[in-house]
């Protein structure tokens, strides 16, 4: 699953972007990356560990949420979560 969100630039500033994605590992756990900085610009990287599918869409979703509660809009989704 990967979700890419975006808040307006102001100011004459760019937009600022937070993306985020899950990697399946080879020992059948699942990585939440996330991204996050000015748009055309080197972002922040930051990548969660979980055992299962399901415990990181759980945070994928969180992370989302918090986001969107903080201005983010969502642009774009590619995949589904299980359920």
């Amino acid at each position: 699953m990967r979700i890419y969100m975006q808040v307006p630039g102001s100011d004459g500033r760019a937009p600022r972007f937070y993306h985020l994605h899950l990697q399946e590992d080879l020992m059948g756990g699942w990585t939440l990356v996330r991204e996050w900085g000015f748009q055309g610009s080197g972002g922040r990287l930051l990548k969660t560990h979980f055992p299962d599918l399901d415990s990181a869409q759980q945070a994928l979703m969180q992370v989302r949420d918090e986001q969107v509660r903080r201005g983010y809009r969502v642009v774009f989704i590619q995949g589904q979560e299980n359920g």
